[in-house]
């Protein structure tokens, strides 16, 4: 939700993706421009390519493009067989796609508190809220989504080892988070697939919608490139010498989707991929110099895990008068959001499912303080300063 300008003073980009594009020189338009005169417009080698370097990013054996981020998630559900009766724990405080294609299968997700540091999954009520619903016997625990909220790391080695007591299969949901490392570590390292977004206002993102995820699993990932191509044929389904001639499409071992990454989106990222660890470095060099600046002036600067590199997606604050917050820097020019406003366990489509033990006090309680200001790679010292002197001036509680 982002708050709209005064008339009479112009706002700044909440996130400038073309200073990035003027920052490139030309080498996107190059690039898409071969794609399309290449001809190859779906799967075209360009999203080979793309695939190859993510994957080597990621440190990762094997990356799938496909449609989207949300796409990205069920891929790896429906490959392991989720079906109705079996829960999926997921946090409420995070955007629908993270639950929403839980009960496509109809499975039920189950929302779970966060850490009051990080906003990112609380293993302790992770754990508890698996209990819960063993305890009850109406769902079977099967997969947890925890989710690299704003840019930063879950807990993955806490919530690895909760996975592994109870028999689940752990995603790393990267949509915000791509990048993100732990010790050192990216998210595969722990999760057994790791999926990501490539929505245009990610920290990699493309020109339209895209998607990918990421395993070491060599048969889930045979299994995942089936489903992303309605189904097709792979290797592992032709046993004994066996072979198909045709396009692998055209035999149908699976019920499948059509979720492929479009060859244009492919050739914009590869690009983007180029430059990905310098943003990296710049996006944290400007929230420390953020967190050094706005601390005496707002009630928590945000603060990563111990360990952990973020991506920034968001930088997000917390104002105690956020609203009378976000009003004065509207007035000031400068952009704000809300991530997020309405957490999923309250949202009308999600309230009839289940939820851990002991509620969700925190996330409750996070969603009325929470408020992001404009991050990106490119975001100048002076720009920085205008956005913390406006903050500065507010005269409100809550500082």
């Amino acid at each position: 939700m982002t708050v709209a300008a005064s008339p009479a003073v112009p706002m700044l980009p909440f996130i400038d993706l073309q200073a990035q594009r003027r920052r490139l020189g030309g080498a996107v338009e190059a690039a898409v421009m071969a794609a399309v005169e290449g001809g190859a417009w779906i799967m075209g080698p360009q999203v080979r390519e793309f695939e190859t370097g993510l994957a080597a990013f990621g440190r990762a054996k094997h990356a799938l493009g496909c449609a989207n981020g949300t796409d990205a998630l069920i891929l790896p559900l429906i490959a392991w067989g989720l079906r109705p009766g079996d829960a999926v724990f997921v946090p409420s405080f995070t955007f629908t796609a993270t639950a929403e294609i839980v009960p496509w299968l109809g499975a039920a997700p189950v929302f779970v508190d966060v850490d009051p540091v990080t906003y990112n999954m609380d293993p302790a009520r992770l754990e508890a809220a698996i209990e819960g619903i063993r305890a009850e016997g109406r769902l079977t625990p099967k997969v947890v989504i925890a989710v690299d909220l704003f840019g930063q790391p879950a807990d993955y080695p806490a919530i690895r080892a909760i996975c592994d007591r109870h028999g689940l299969k752990l995603i790393a949901d990267s949509a915000q988070g791509f990048g993100c490392t732990l010790n050192g570590e990216h998210p595969i390292r722990w999760a057994d697939v790791t999926t990501t977004s490539f929505f245009p206002a990610k920290p990699l993102g493309c020109y339209g919608d895209g998607g990918a995820v990421l395993t070491d699993d060599d048969d889930l990932a045979q299994e995942m490139d089936s489903l992303r191509v309605h189904g097709k044929v792979v290797a592992k389904d032709l046993k004994d010498g066996a072979s198909f001639a045709h396009d692998p499409k055209y035999l149908a071992m699976r019920i499948g989707m059509n979720s492929r990454l479009d060859t244009i989106q492919a050739a914009v990222l590869i690009e983007k991929l180029k430059v990905f660890a310098d943003e990296i470095e710049w996006r944290n060099r400007i929230a420390a110099r953020y967190n050094d600046l706005l601390a005496p002036h707002v009630a928590a600067v945000p603060q990563v895990i111990a360990g952990g590199v973020s991506t920034w997606a968001q930088y997000t604050i917390a104002h105690e008068a956020r609203d009378a917050l976000a009003a004065h820097l509207r007035e000031q020019g400068v952009p704000t959001a809300v991530y997020y406003p309405v957490p999923m366990h309250m949202q009308p489509a999600y309230a009839r499912f289940p939820r851990g033990a002991g509620g969700l006090p925190v996330t409750e309680r996070v969603r009325e303080q929470v408020l992001s200001l404009p991050m990106h790679a490119d975001l100048d010292e002076a720009t920085q300063d205008h956005i913390v002197a406006a903050v500065a001036g507010f005269v409100g509680a809550g500082a």
